[in-house]
């Protein structure tokens, strides 16, 4: 005998959605930071890009790098179909984008406001994501683009060469960029074994392993830059 969906007590359905399992889910919490191999040794002031050969590369201050990106790969988790997409924004203003690296998980919507009295133009030629949005300035209707593709997209300014930002598509919600003190905390991560990336656009990037517990905080840190290279 089969029981029809209307003869099933309502308080039963309840009691079967208080005791259903729930999604375990841990945080990922850590810090991100680049040293170079100056760091590691004492007494070097700079070494050969003191000498008359090498004076007009540029030394790479890694320190003062910023716009660190972590998060898990190989796993496709895109917004569920028919949810309303997530929104994002890159501003410009005072010449810049802002933020100069945007984080974003496939399916995302970003809004490209002008927040400058002059015009600018925002375009990109990834050959997945390709767009231009035209000339418009400060109280023009903003601009908005569909990033439904993972991978870096760099985007420009046709009128100023040195603005430029990146949207970094990710496959999945977990990822975080780090803040200016290299600290970054991925929430609601579900429980599990995972590869987590330490990105930076000018850096190789570095992944570890990491074991999620399904409820607490694992923590994970990175170095970056030529004194990881050298371990």
């Amino acid at each position: 005998m089969h029981l029809r969906p209307h003869s099933i007590p309502i308080c039963a359905v309840i009691l079967l959605l208080v005791l259903a399992p729930r999604t375990r889910a841990g945080t990922i919490t850590g810090h991100v930071e680049a040293r170079s191999v100056i760091d590691e040794t004492p007494g070097d002031s700079g070494g050969s890009y003191g000498s008359r050969r090498y004076k007009f590369l540029e030394k790479i201050d890694y320190g003062a790098m910023r716009d660190f990106v972590v998060s898990i790969v190989g796993v496709d988790a895109p917004p569920p179909a028919g949810q309303t997409p997530p929104h994002g924004t890159v501003t410009q203003r005072d010449g810049t984008f802002v933020p100069h690296v945007l984080p974003v998980v496939v399916g995302t919507v970003v809004d490209w406001p002008n927040a400058d009295d002059i015009f600018h133009n925002v375009f990109c030629m990834s050959e997945s994501t390709p767009f231009d949005l035209g000339l418009y300035k400060h109280g023009d209707k903003p601009q908005s683009v569909t990033f439904s593709t993972p991978g870096r997209m760099e985007v420009f300014c046709s009128i100023h060469t040195k603005m430029n930002c990146i949207v970094l598509v990710l496959p999945n919600p977990w990822f975080a960029r780090a803040n200016d003190k290299g600290n970054f905390v991925i929430p609601d991560v579900p429980a599990g074994t995972y590869k987590i990336r330490a990105w930076h656009e000018r850096l190789p990037a570095k992944i570890k392993e990491v074991m999620v517990p399904a409820e607490g905080t694992v923590e994970v840190d990175f170095i970056m830059g030529l004194a990881a290279a050298r371990h």
